[in-house]
């Protein structure tokens, strides 16, 4: 794996996770490039090493030596392939919810996680629901370990820094749509959230609903 080649994963448990995941089964194209794709809608998967990037910032968020359950959400789950590999990665005990604002893209994560491996959907360790990114999923009361987000948003989303919880770790990149994006990582603590620049980027827009007809 060129990821692991590379030393951009550092893990052997996120780089089992990216093997298990078969991108064969989210992307028409060509899977195993190492650039994104697009899966229609006007949006586009990711390369695999900004998947490995985020998921490791998200790493120590996400596998613990505690028992506890551990709650991810997967902002514009697209095409459901990172979904699939955050919840292979935070294992059997936690919940990984992937929201779109395209209910197209969810029903196929939905057919794609069910192709790849049905029980991650019947053991309930994914939940897919079409929801504005901007909004995350206030109805979880617990609050999240893991925040991923996989689109640029203009600025930082107030509801998604609510949702995280203290301790928890939101990857999410910043800035208007064909300009100079960059990735941002959120650490949480009971003092406040401490915001890191990461690296530049290139992501497709984190839309709304007044926005959606547009793509």
């Amino acid at each position: 794996m060129r990821c692991s080649e590379s030393g951009i994963i550092t893990h052997a448990k996120l780089r089992a996770a990216m093997l298990k995941t078969d991108r064969a089964h989210y992307s028409n194209y060509h899977p195993y490039v190492d650039a994104p794709e697009p899966i229609g809608y006007g949006q586009s998967i990711s390369a695999p090493h900004m998947h490995a990037t985020a998921c490791e910032h998200l790493y120590s968020s996400i596998v613990k030596e505690s028992k506890s359950k551990i709650n991810i959400l997967d902002v514009g789950c697209g095409s459901g392939y990172l979904t699939a590999v955050l919840a292979r990665l935070a294992g059997k005990n936690s919940k990984v919810w992937g929201i779109d604002i395209i209910s197209e893209l969810v029903e196929d994560s939905w057919k794609n996680i069910a192709k790849d491996d049905v029980s991650l959907l019947s053991n309930d360790r994914v939940e897919l629901m079409v929801r504005s990114g901007w909004l995350g999923v206030p109805e979880n009361p617990e609050g999240f370990d893991a925040i991923h987000c996989g689109a640029a948003a203009q600025h930082m989303p107030d509801e998604l820094v609510k949702q995280l919880k203290i301790g928890g770790t939101l990857i999410i990149p910043i800035g208007e749509h064909d300009t100079a994006q960059t990735l941002f990582r959120v650490d949480k603590s009971e003092k406040g959230h401490v915001i890191t620049p990461l690296t530049r980027v290139a992501y497709v827009p984190l839309i709304d609903e007044e926005h959606i007809e547009y793509f």
